[in-house]
């Protein structure tokens, strides 16, 4: 920019706040136009303020409210055949119901691709067709189909095979089948180039000929759009089975998938996610429903719980047990089966939480110890050897959240092949680098999207990946950090914070990528107490307001960072602290919490 062009006004910072404790700067999420278009959409739609505002801030047009607030499968789904190949993937899939062929559904081991290859396998078995579920071993296989599980399937009776949440990009699996004469249909939602692999059909609508509109769907969404259709060509061919299906009764899975995959909470996705919460609830899924309790569900199934609660205990047999237990959780019918396996996760999960721990003490202490405060740095990379593969993405997250940098963990085997696992910050596309750097002959293999991405990379090229990194990062990361903000939604005090406004919100929900939960800020409250609880390093607070009324908070994983120390070091003080309202339901009670994302000292 040049000394004469025309120059972004710079934003009022909320409350003064220019520099928090976690280093952002605080600003008003509506300027003075949104405020205005908040007050026409609560005056035309007879809606509450604070409502309004919060739809306002998510980019909610002042007509489309109503609609918004009740978002229904009929009014959001498209007509499944604008899906490029979803016509010919429906004709294949009914070719193998009347000829009742063996099917072979081959998914992703993460919670999108056990729900995707639960759904198809709901739809099948219920047709009486026999179907098998195969998902590969995230250290052994990789990702997406392999020649040898290929054969494997083929060598079992498979008749068609239907790869989910993989196959968008795997020409050599696919060619396998093809040269055995075994039709493969893809359903996958995955970026992919004009380069695809041969196959009976590829449903995907991020391919460049898709122009359905739904690429912000997750690989389950779009599963579900498919047995749409095919539903609908069972019902006019007269095939009576069709009456044993009720799709909206899997509604649960989808939405599961769609919070789990963290794709934008928008469109069709907002609701799968409010239909299938309804579903959820009722807990007629056996595996979902043994896995909730065995997690201690207080209250009613949210997205947080999917996230936070179900997510991480399925995506646990994927990285360190058993990849095929998740979808078979969730296609299970017998209750004592669902229990057992429900289990097993469950442990698997503590075991994954002991393994992350242990490995987290030694990348941070790397990181430390290479970075300082990453103050300056473009990309944090930490390496070694003995590290557990499927780990590494939850340490690269962690990575990310400490030092607000874009960040990768590599997991080295003796043989100096390393696997690795990348996330990203808002506005730096890491999938993109990645790409580049394979195109530079750094990475063996690599590729991903904006905000996550994974590599495989030989130790001698470390030094020079890292410095690939660096240079293509370094100026744009270090302008985002310099430009980071923290959006807030409005002013409340603990008294104001009740749970008839947290049911309030809830009706403008439910909120997740693409739709953020309201940030709220509470000026000038008095550190009542703080102290550090559960083993995650979290940081209890209570918050006392000037009137007196005392609100309970809590900062997640934040004792070891600057948000922590603040809050410990504050008690008898007071402070602007920022979050988000939830309903924490304890011993039957359903009380009011505010989770605690920054904090600033008033000036």
């Amino acid at each position: 920019m040049t000394d004469s062009a025309p120059r972004k006004p710079v934003q009022r910072a909320f409350l003064g706040v220019e520099r928090s404790a976690s280093g952002l700067r605080w600003v008003p999420r509506l300027g003075q136009a949104g405020e205005n278009r908040a007050l026409a959409m609560a005056q035309n739609h007879g809606l509450s303020e604070l409502i309004a505002r919060v739809l306002v801030g998510r980019d909610v047009p002042v007509d489309d409210a109503p609609a918004f607030l009740d978002p229904t499968l009929r009014a959001l789904m498209p007509d499944p055949a604008t899906l490029t190949d979803c016509d010919a993937a429906v004709e294949r899939l009914m070719l193998a119901i009347k000829r009742s062929e063996k099917v072979a559904i081959f998914g992703d081991y993460d919670v999108d691709g056990a729900c995707s290859s639960a759904l198809l396998y709901k739809f099948l078995t219920t047709l009486g067709l026999e179907a098998e579920i195969y998902i590969p071993d995230r250290i052994f296989e990789g990702y997406g189909p392999n020649p040898k599980a290929i054969e494997s399937l083929i060598a079992d009776g498979a008749k068609l095979i239907v790869t989910v949440d993989c196959g968008s990009t795997s020409h050599e699996s696919l060619a396998v089948a093809k040269a055995r004469g075994i039709d493969v249909v893809v359903i996958d939602h995955h970026q992919v180039g004009v380069d695809l692999p041969e196959c009976r059909a590829l449903v995907n609508p991020n391919r460049e000929d898709d122009l359905s509109g739904q690429g912000h769907l997750c690989a389950a969404g779009v599963v579900f759009l498919v047995l749409v259709a095919a539903l609908r060509a069972l019902r006019q061919s007269g095939d009576m089975r069709a009456g044993r299906i009720d799709l909206l009764s899997w509604l649960d899975l989808v939405a599961l998938a769609t919070v789990c995959d963290v794709v934008p909470l928008k469109g069709l996705n907002r609701a799968y996610v409010v239909k299938g919460l309804i579903v959820a609830r009722a807990m007629s899924n056996p595996g979902l429903a043994a896995l909730f309790r065995r997690a201690g569900l207080s209250g009613p199934v949210t997205p947080y719980h999917m996230g936070f609660l179900i997510g991480p205990r399925i995506n646990a047999g994927g990285r360190i047990g058993d990849a095929a237990l998740g979808s078979r959780l969730l296609t299970v019918e017998d209750t004592e089966e669902a229990e057992a396996i429900a289990e097993r996760l469950d442990q698997l999960n503590r075991e994954r939480q002991a393994i992350e721990t242990a490995m987290l003490q030694e990348a941070e202490a790397d990181a430390i110890a290479e970075f300082g405060d990453g103050a300056g740095v473009g990309v944090i990379v930490t390496a070694r050897q003995g590290w557990h593969p499927g780990i590494v993405g939850l340490l690269a997250s962690r990575l990310k959240d400490r030092f607000a940098r874009p960040a990768f963990a590599i997991a080295f085997d003796a043989n100096g092949r390393g696997t690795g696992s990348g996330r990203s910050i808002a506005g730096f596309d890491l999938g993109r680098m990645v790409r580049l750097a394979v195109e530079d002959g750094l990475l063996v293999k690599g590729g991903g999207h904006a905000m996550a991405a994974g590599l495989t990379v030989t130790r001698e090229k470390l030094s020079s990946l890292r410095a690939f990194f660096e240079d293509h990062a370094r100026d744009a990361v270090e302008q985002l950090a310099a430009d980071a903000v923290l959006k807030i939604d409005g002013a409340l005090s603990a008294s104001g914070a009740t749970l008839d406004l947290i049911d309030r919100l809830e009706a403008a929900g439910p909120y997740g990528s693409g739709h953020p939960q309201p940030v709220f800020a509470l000026p000038q409250h008095r550190i009542g107490d703080a102290r550090v609880i559960g083993a995650g390093g979290h940081v209890k607070v209570r918050l006392v307001s000037a009137e007196g009324t005392p609100l309970d908070a809590i900062a997640f994983r934040a004792a070891d960072k600057p948000l922590g120390e603040a809050l410990l070091s504050a008690r008898g003080r007071s402070l602007h602290v920022a979050g988000t309202l939830a309903g924490d339901h304890w011993q039957g009670q359903r009380r009011v919490q505010l989770r605690i994302i920054d904090s600033a000292m008033p000036t």
